[in-house]
C-alpha cells in the first residue's frame, strides 16, 4: 500500500520538477554558456570569452539604464508606505468597504496595457487629465513624459499606483493576524495610538514588509513593458531600465550573448540585493 502512495507522490512531485527542467532550467544554463558567444540568434554561437562581459562594464548605456532602474525603483518605499497606510484604513469596520477593497484591488488584476495606456492618456502634456487639473487651479503643467526631468517622476507615479492593490491586500492579510489581546494591553498600560502601531504593528506585520520589500524590488529591477509602452525608453533614454536595453539588445539588435550577459548580471545583483535584505531583516523583523 506504502509502495503504491509512494508511486503516486513521486508522479505528482514529477511533472512540475519535469516542468523545470525543461521550461527553466535547460534555457537557464543555456545561457550561461550563450553569454560566452558572439551570437545573433541565426548562426551557431561563436565562443569569445569574456568579451561580452567586458563590453557591459565599458558600456555607459548599461551603467546608465542600470542607474535608471534604481531610480525607478524609488517609488518602492512610497507605494510601502501608502499600501500599509490604505490596508490600516480599510482594516476597519464600517458600511461598504468590501467595496472598496475591491476597488483598490481592481488595478491588480486589469491588463497591464490597457492600464498603461490610459496613464499614458493622463500624462499627455496637451489634453492629458493631469494637466488639465493643474491648469484649472492655475499651474501649468510640465511635458511628463516628453521631458528627461519628467519622464522618470511620471513613471515612478505610475509605478506606485500600479502595486498598490496587491500590497495593500497582503498588509491587510497581516494587519487582520495582529492579535487584539496585544491592543488591549497597550490600552491598559496607557498608550496611545501612535505607541501601539509604532510598538505592535509595526513589529507583528515586519514579516510581510520583508516580503513585499524583497518581491517590490524584484520586480522593479525587472521591470520594462510600461516604459516600451509610455515612453519607449526615451527622451534621451532617460526612461529605459536595464531590461528594457536588454530587450533591446536580443530583440532588436539581435546581439544575444550581450543580452544574455546583462540578464545574468542583473540575476546576481538581484541575488545580492535579496541575501543582503535577509540578512538584514534579522534586526527587524519579528517572527513571534
Amino acid at each position: 500500500m506504502k509502495h503504491k502512495e509512494y508511486m503516486w507522490a513521486y508522479l505528482f512531485v514529477a511533472a512540475p520538477i519535469l516542468g523545470f527542467m525543461l521550461f527553466a532550467f535547460i534555457p537557464i544554463s543555456y545561457s550561461v554558456y550563450v553569454s560566452f558567444t558572439d551570437y545573433s540568434g541565426y548562426k551557431a554561437p561563436v565562443l569569445n570569452g569574456g568579451d561580452n562581459y567586458v563590453r557591459l562594464i565599458n558600456d555607459e548605456l548599461f551603467w546608465k539604464t542600470l542607474l535608471n532602474t534604481f531610480y525607478a525603483a524609488l517609488g518602492i518605499p512610497i507605494g510601502m508606505a501608502l499600501a500599509l497606510g490604505f490596508a490600516t484604513a480599510l482594516n476597519q469596520k464600517i458600511r461598504g468597504i468590501r467595496f472598496f477593497r475591491t476597488i483598490f484591488f481592481l488595478p491588480t488584476i486589469s491588463s497591464i496595457i490597457a492600464l498603461t495606456l490610459l496613464w499614458k492618456w493622463i500624462f499627455n502634456d496637451t489634453y492629458g487629465l493631469l494637466n488639465y487639473l493643474l491648469q484649472y487651479i492655475g499651474i501649468q503643467g510640465p511635458a511628463w513624459l516628453s521631458s528627461e526631468t519628467w519622464a522618470m517622476p511620471a513613471m515612478i507615479i505610475q509605478g506606485v499606483w500600479g502595486g498598490l492593490g496587491i500590497n495593500i491586500v497582503l498588509y491587510l492579510a497581516a494587519l487582520q493576524g495582529v492579535p487584539s489581546s496585544f491592543y488591549e494591553a497597550a490600552e491598559i498600560d496607557g498608550g496611545n495610538r501612535w505607541d501601539k502601531f509604532r510598538h505592535i504593528t509595526i513589529p507583528c506585520i515586519s514579516p510581510t514588509t520583508l516580503f513585499v520589500l524583497i518581491t517590490s524590488i524584484i520586480g522593479a529591477l525587472q521591470d520594462y513593458p510600461r516604459f516600451q509602452i509610455m515612453t519607449e525608453g526615451g527622451p534621451n533614454y532617460s526612461t529605459t531600465t536595464i531590461v528594457y536595453y536588454l530587450f533591446q539588445n536580443a530583440f532588436r539588435y539581435m546581439e544575444m550573448g550581450f543580452a544574455s550577459a546583462m540578464a545574468w548580471i542583473l540575476g546576481f545583483i538581484i541575488l545580492a540585493i535579496t541575501v543582503l535584505n535577509f540578512y538584514l531583516s534579522k534586526r527587524w523583523v519579528h517572527y513571534e
